[in-house]
């Protein structure tokens, strides 16, 4: 199984905001809005596509977004709060991993495959909702010197 490239790039974009939120120890600096350009420049991205993964995550509420001439993103919620399971869900859309009925298979009748890859999945995810975006910021010094070179 890979995940979709609009997945990967919901969870990079996370990152990055999660890690830039994390640097921020001033009161200045607290809500400093990240724009579609820094993420593009920093993940060498297209701008259609970060639109779109941002414009979804704000409908999921895990980001806020801002309009106008200062206009930007930031996390709507702290990182320890947002599982991974549930972004990898709604990013990927819970469709079946192996497709019995379009095309019909001759072998459903006898098949074992779609329940045994159907646990499988439940499993992945059981297994992701023991993560959060904090995880994968635990070396947020490192990310934030690499984002910063990106860009």
């Amino acid at each position: 199984m890979q995940l979709k490239k609009y997945t990967d790039y919901g969870l990079r974009i996370l990152m990055y905001l999660g890690a830039k939120e994390g640097a921020q120890t001033t009161d200045k600096e607290q809500g400093q809005l990240t724009r579609i350009r820094d993420i593009c420049d920093t993940f060498d991205l297209s701008v259609n596509h970060v639109n779109k993964v941002v414009h979804h995550l704000g409908r999921l509420n895990l980001i806020e977004t801002r309009r106008g001439k200062n206009g930007g993103f930031l996390l709507a919620k702290a990182p320890g709060e947002i599982r991974l399971d549930f972004v990898i869900r709604q990013l990927e859309g819970d469709e079946p991993w192996i497709e019995c009925h379009n095309p019909y298979c001759v072998a459903l009748p006898a098949c074992e495959l779609n329940g045994i890859v159907a646990r499988g999945k439940e499993l992945f995810y059981d297994y992701l909702a023991q993560f959060t975006l904090n995880d994968l910021l635990k070396k947020q010094g490192q990310l934030l010197q690499i984002f910063s070179t990106a860009s």
